[in-house]
Formats: structure tokens, C-alpha cells, sequence
């Protein structure tokens, strides 16, 4: 797969002044429902409605989708309000119910992206259709597989594509419900520049309150849009009622999101961007050499250690070196979640070190 302009055709095709809006409920509840927020988000910056129709859930026992009811109620709010559709797609069955009901876009969820066995299929099912395909990264952290996904739909002379960055599970909890790992998005859009790359910040966050904050960086990041949930009462949703926002609120997170440009001309701009770049250049390189220097302590204590027979994790001691840090990362601005992935990484080098210094 190669990086093109055409790559942008479907979004481009639309002609916005914004960036692009898919809006609507995790779940397709009612036929009333669904046609009520159809109906409030007509008016706003929403061009795609969403909504989703089989909703299995991590555990049994949750409300899990009306199934293929729901298509009839989200092709009957396109006739009434002009917008387009577009819900998840996890199987062929999915996929020929959702062609029948003229849905426009179909979504691969996070955990279909992760096998290529179904991915296959159902691109092989959409072969020879103009439909857009929108492919949500993998539940785990892994570039190579998000980006496997979309190749295939590719391959299956899929002209439509894009993708949907809506965060990575991880073990350990944080603010997010799923971590966004920016840098694996940065890193896709740095190979596939011209592929769409649209923010579902509703999955990421898990609870509204962040919502704007997440679609903001996302916007700083040069995303092409977002997908955001959207209920008309959030609070008495069937399904992730936290993280769904009122069409209202859509309305004013639109209004305050600032959309910044690509690039200015400007001679002063470009001068003072150079230096200040100049100075991160010296300032990454200073890091190296201390990196450096703390795995060249870290190889002396493999030696000491070894000497005596002692084991290489010391839990108490990483325990305090790491509560040290978030200390000190507060009092220098740095957040507690960016000083913990640093120094767990710092950590795993410096254990990687001393055992090769164990072993020799």
C-alpha cells in the first residue's frame, strides 16, 4: 500500500470548512430514539450519524445490540434528515444486512482489527462496492497490525479508507479508559499521511469530562475528524452512558475547538520555530548522553551485584526511585502518567543491562 492524494477522495469529496463529524449513540436503542438525536444533530456540524447495532460486550450479560432491527431505524433517519450512517460491521452477515439497508460507512472495531482471519473476510465480502471502510485500531498497541488491517480492504480494491484512532487497552489503569498512545498515531500518519485519521475520543476518555480536551490534541495533531457518542440523555443510555455527550454539547465542543493551521509563511514564525527547534535538537541529544551515562552506572551494578550473588530487581528500591520521580516530575510540570511510562522504560533498560552484565 502506497501513500496518494486519492487516499483523501471520499473526505475531500465532502467539501467541509470543518473537520469531519460522526456523531450519534453507542447503541441504536429504539426507533424513537435514534430519530430523536438524528434529528437534533441534522442542524449541527454532524455530517455521518453513527450508531451501533451488535454491541457484544467484553462480559455477558449487558445489553448486547437490537441486531438487524436497528438498520431499518438508521436508514429511516437518513430519509428524514439527509445525513449519512454508519455502525460496526463484525462478520459477512454484518456486512451483507448492512449493504441491504444502504448504510455508508462501515467500521472495523478494535477487536476485529485484530484478526486477519475476519478482517479477510470482510473485505473480501465488500470487494466491488464503493462503500467507505473506517478500521478502528487493534486493542493492543501494535502499528503493524492496525495498518495490516487497512491493507487488506486495499488489496480488496477498497477505494475508500480511513481510519479510526480510539485508544489501547493496557493492565494497568489510568485517566483513560483506553490509553491514546499518540505517538502510534503520529507514527501511522507519518507513513500514510494522506490516509484519514479521525479521533473517537468517547472510547478513549470513557467519561465525557475530557472529551473536548481529547479532541482538541487531536485537532493540534492535524486529525481529519472525530467520532464522538451522542445521546439525547446520556445518563439513561443502555450502553457506556459515561462517555456520550448531548447533541447540545456537541454543538459548543464544535464551537470552541480551535483549528490550527498546517503551516504560516511567516518569516518571524519560521525563524522562531527553527531556533526553538535548534534547542529541543540540543536538548534530545543531552538526553541520549544521560541515558547513556545511567546505563553505563547501571552495567557497574551488574558487576557489584554479580560479585556478591545478589538479583538484579530490587523492588523496594525501584519503588522509591519511582515515587521520587513523580515528585520531582510535578514540581517541573511533567504529568505523573508521562514520568511513569519514562522510567518504567528507563527501568526495563537498566534490568536489561545489568542481566546481560549477570550472564557474561
Amino acid at each position: 500500500m502506497e501513500n496518494k492524494k486519492e487516499l483523501r477522495n471520499w473526505l475531500d469529496a465532502f467539501g467541509l470548512d470543518h473537520p469531519l463529524v460522526i456523531a450519534g449513540p453507542c447503541s441504536a436503542e429504539t426507533e424513537d430514539q435514534v430519530l430523536k438525536i438524528a434529528h437534533q444533530l441534522k442542524d449541527t456540524d454532524a455530517t455521518v450519524l453513527r450508531a451501533g447495532i451488535w454491541k457484544p460486550r467484553t462480559r455477558p450479560g449487558n445489553f448486547e445490540g437490537v441486531g438487524a432491527l436497528g438498520l431499518k431505524w438508521l436508514k429511516k433517519a437518513k430519509e428524514e434528515t439527509g445525513m449519512l450512517t454508519t455502525t460496526e460491521v463484525a462478520n459477512t452477515a454484518h456486512v451483507d444486512l448492512a449493504l441491504e439497508n444502504d448504510v455508508d460507512i462501515l467500521w472495523i472495531g478494535a477487536r476485529t482489527t485484530v484478526s486477519p482471519f475476519i478482517v479477510q473476510e470482510i473485505a473480501d465480502a465488500l470487494k466491488g462496492t464503493d462503500k467507505t471502510v473506517l478500521v478502528k485500531n487493534p486493542v493492543n498497541p501494535d502499528l503493524s497490525l492496525w495498518l495490516g488491517a487497512v491493507e487488506r480492504f486495499y488489496t480488496a480494491d477498497i477505494k475508500n479508507l480511513g481510519v479510526i484512532h480510539r485508544g489501547f487497552s493496557a493492565y494497568e489503569k489510568t485517566k483513560y479508559r483506553n490509553n491514546p498512545e499518540w505517538q502510534i498515531a503520529i507514527e501511522l500518519q507519518n507513513k500514510f499521511p494522506d490516509l484519514p485519521l479521525i479521533l473517537d475520543p468517547s472510547h478513549i476518555a470513557g467519561r465525557r469530562d475530557i472529551i473536548f480536551d481529547l479532541c482538541q490534541t487531536a485537532l493540534d495533531l492535524n486529525y481529519d475528524g472525530i467520532m464522538v457518542e451522542t445521546h439525547h440523555t446520556p445518563d439513561d443510555a443502555w450502553s457506556d452512558a459515561a462517555q456520550q455527550i448531548t447533541p447540545a454539547t456537541l454543538v459548543q465542543i464544535m464551537k470552541d475547538l480551535k483549528i490550527r493551521k498546517e503551516i504560516s509563511e511567516s518569516e518571524e514564525f519560521q525563524n522562531k520555530l527553527s531556533n526553538l527547534r535548534a534547542q529541543i535538537d540540543v536538548a534530545d541529544n543531552k538526553l541520549i548522553e544521560l541515558l547513556a551515562k545511567r546505563m553505563r552506572v547501571s552495567d557497574e551494578i551488574g558487576k557489584v551485584k554479580k560479585a556478591q550473588n545478589v538479583s538484579v530487581l530490587q523492588t523496594k528500591r525501584w519503588n522509591e526511585i519511582l515515587g521520587k520521580m513523580v515528585l520531582e516530575g510535578e514540581q517541573h510540570g511533567l504529568s505523573e502518567e508521562f514520568i511513569l511510562r519514562l522510567f518504567k522504560a528507563v527501568h526495563q533498560e537498566s534490568i536489561n543491562h545489568q542481566e546481560k552484565v549477570m550472564n557474561s
